[in-house]
């Protein structure tokens, strides 16, 4: 199947929206260092129907209906961060997305020792090269090893890339190595978890499927650029990172016959929700689809394949929380942010969920 590589922004028309519309303040104790045990037990506000609700992931069958399907992100994240030297000095890489089989998308701390042509030793014959330093630290890496062998590479000498967020000081903790891939993590190729995901358990997948509740997996490799803050005041000027994602013939299937039988397609994290609509959007009909997508939803953006949406809580100012809040409106998701500090739930990738049903016209 042909990879396609394309751009959907949309905004209000009415108004030209700003950074500033998206911010909250969010006390450091909120944000979540590790999840909770068994994953299932985490907190879930219900916000469908409008209203707010307190329960748990554990409720989740109970929230939904037969011939209902869920969409949930297969990728697996890998080793991608690392520690090399130039000369005398170390420098940090943390790669983001795969251009071939030896080069790879990165960005580097401090980007200013990595000019072109610069080798960065990272252990006895692993090394790469810089092919080309790009804007705010990112640079274009050729390793001096390829496909399966780089694979091994990154597992004995990358580090799990966890988010700046969640703090490590006395080092690397060996929990995170479980603790950040989902039930369904397959295909590796992430550089951040699909963290929607890490609430499922066996015993919850087993519960949703005796209720009729049916479960597909698509592929969306997430990139580092899921981290990196928006510096623009007007989000219109705002650039994605591109990540890599497949939707198959058998998801579109499914999804079909679930709308036809009067189920509902949620989608679990806005990873899934990003390439279903980015498969969506190339021709405005489910079709199957495989490239590369830079998708930025943003309030105003006419959502043609998701009805609900189970995702973690968002950081202020950031893409995924503009992307809910065009998927259930602003001010009610401003809201229930709200009621999620004042009540302790947990925050971002370690912390807890809510469950959003889809507001058109918003």
């Amino acid at each position: 199947m042909q990879a396609v590589r394309f751009v959907v922004f949309c905004k209000f028309i009415d108004l030209i929206m700003k950074l500033s519309d998206f911010d909250f303040e969010l006390p450091a104790e909120a944000i979540a260092q590790k999840p909770v045990e068994p994953r299932d037990s985490a907190r879930l506000l219900d916000c469908t129907g409008g209203q707010l609700a307190d329960r748990h992931i554990y409720d989740l069958p109970d929230l939904l209906r037969p011939n209902d399907l869920l969409i949930v992100n297969n990728t697996k994240v890998i080793p991608a961060q690392l520690t090399g030297q130039i000369g005398a000095g170390k420098v940090g890489i943390t790669l983001h997305k795969r251009d071939d089989s030896a080069i790879w998308r990165a960005f580097a701390k401090p980007a200013r020792k990595c000019s072109a042509g610069v080798e960065i030793q990272f252990a006895e014959g692993f090394s790469a090269t810089v092919i080309e330093r790009h804007e705010k630290g990112e640079i274009t890496l050729q390793f001096n090893v390829a496909g399966t062998q780089l694979d091994e590479m990154l597992l004995a000498y990358g580090r799990m890339p966890l988010p700046p967020y969640i703090k490590r000081p006395e080092g690397k903790d060996d929990a995170d190595d479980a603790d950040y891939q989902t039930l369904f993590a397959r295909h590796s190729g992430a550089v951040a978890a699909p963290t929607a995901g890490l609430h499922f358990t066996p015993q919850l997948y087993d519960s949703l499927q005796s209720k009729g509740i049916g479960i597909a997996e698509v592929t969306l490799h997430v990139g580092a650029g899921t981290f990196l803050p928006v510096q623009v005041e007007t989000i219109a000027d705002h650039k994605m990172h591109s990540e890599w994602g497949s939707v198959s013939e058998t998801v579109i299937d499914s999804i079909k016959s679930c709308k036809a039988a009067g189920g509902r397609v949620i989608c679990v994290g806005t990873t899934s929700l990003r390439i279903m609509e980015s498969a969506y959007a190339i021709s405005g009909q489910l079709a199957p689809f495989t490239g590369d997508t830079d998708i930025f939803i943003t309030p105003g953006f006419q959502f043609g394949v998701a009805d609900m949406l189970l995702t973690n809580f968002h950081l202020p100012k950031s893409t995924l929380l503009m992307l809910v809040s065009a998927f259930s409106g602003r001010a009610f998701m401003l809201k229930a942010y709200q009621h999620a500090i004042d009540t302790n739930y947990r925050f971002f990738s370690y912390g807890d969920a809510c469950l959003l049903q889809r507001q058109d016209g918003i």
